[in-house]
């Protein structure tokens, strides 16, 4: 008999009524029909732009807003009939919050959330104590959190995600803000705790291609509220091994110079950035012999070529693929408000 999913969203809708003057006030839709399936002891990530529902589909599976429509099971309850049921299994942290009380230590702190858990008061210290070495925070464990840097009151937050040892556990970008080195503990930490325990699973937002590469058992890339492609990092990948894809750098590019390049028969995909007085163009291509072609629109438009390498497909690859942009350019895009 096949397990029962940890967590399942089956054609979930949410259509936020805009809040304008305007005499025509057009709904929003944030999740659109959207479907998931995440595996009991899996790390599953959630990969999406700013706007593209990620924010809107864990706030319904934390139990924190309804649906419009479809239906939503966390631990195998529906989170909009018994979210009694769901909340004593699980936890959730954000990137960027800040919760817990300014003048109480980051112990006092931790300690107040386990007693909100219902936890053993002995066992709580016990497990405040093992969390804040392993995120090398022992030794401001007395310290009151209005005191905390930003990144240390983060890593105060991911101790609390972890404290009440939840079936599932939400991280919603967990290493924002964190410096390189304590990213690199936290993600080894996470690892960890969902290998250590079949029952413990794990959902991560993160805008952090290689995070996800690194961690996930599974990517699911959103947009638009729907689910673009659902698989493992390598399987993702793999969908462009039959494309080539080059990295050029060349002299710095006109207005529109990028354009000519695009518009070359077997080319994909190409973006753009700025180097140090040169452009860096990545581009997505039918096959190798391609690139003759793109090198004879860059003599034709005086584009002088600096380097050219060759490289493997990756998972930032396979999202501008689908979404249609970098991470990093659709972040910048305003979206509208609920």
């Amino acid at each position: 008999m096949a397990q029962e999913p940890a967590i399942e969203a089956v054609e979930l809708g949410r259509i936020y009524k805009r809040r304008s003057r305007a005499k025509t006030n057009t709904p929003r839709v944030a999740l659109d029909g959207l479907s998931i399936s995440v595996r009991r002891g899996e790390l599953f990530g959630l990969l999406g732009p700013n706007g593209a529902g990620k924010t809107t589909l864990i706030k319904i599976l934390t139990t924190l807003l309804l649906p419009s429509s479809g239906v939503a099971r966390v631990a195998g309850f529906d989170v909009a009939r018994e979210p009694h049921e769901v909340r004593p299994r699980i936890n959730m942290v954000s990137g960027g919050e800040t919760s817990g009380y300014g003048l109480l230590t980051v112990r006092e702190n931790l300690w107040m959330f386990g007693q909100f858990y219902g936890l053993d008061s002995r066992e709580t210290n016990s497990r405040i104590r093992e969390l804040l070495d392993i995120v090398k925070m022992s030794d401001r464990m007395n310290t009151k959190a209005a005191e905390l840097s930003t990144g240390l009151r983060q890593k105060m937050n991911i101790v609390r995600g972890f404290l009440t040892d939840p079936d599932v556990l939400f991280l919603d970008e967990p290493t924002l803000g964190l410096d390189v080195a304590a990213a690199r503990d936290v993600r080894s930490f996470i690892r960890r705790w969902v290998n250590e325990a079949d029952h413990r699973t794990l959902l991560l937002t993160t805008h952090y291609m290689v995070e996800a590469d690194e961690l996930c058992d599974r990517v699911a890339i959103i947009n638009d509220g729907k689910v673009l492609a659902c698989d493992t990092p390598a399987r993702l990948k793999q969908r462009l091994q039959r494309e080539a894809i080059f990295t050029l750098e060349t002299t710095m590019l006109g207005d529109g110079a990028a354009g000519v390049i695009d518009a070359v028969s077997g080319v994909h995909s190409v973006t753009t950035r700025a180097g140090d007085g040169r452009s860096i163009l990545e581009l997505t291509m039918a096959e190798d012999h391609v690139l003759g072609a793109v090198f004879s629109a860059m003599e034709v438009n005086s584009i002088g070529l600096l380097r050219v390498t060759k490289r493997e497909p990756t998972l930032e690859d396979v999202f501008v693929d689908l979404v249609g942009r970098p991470m990093e350019e659709v972040e910048h895009v305003a979206q509208p408000s609920p």
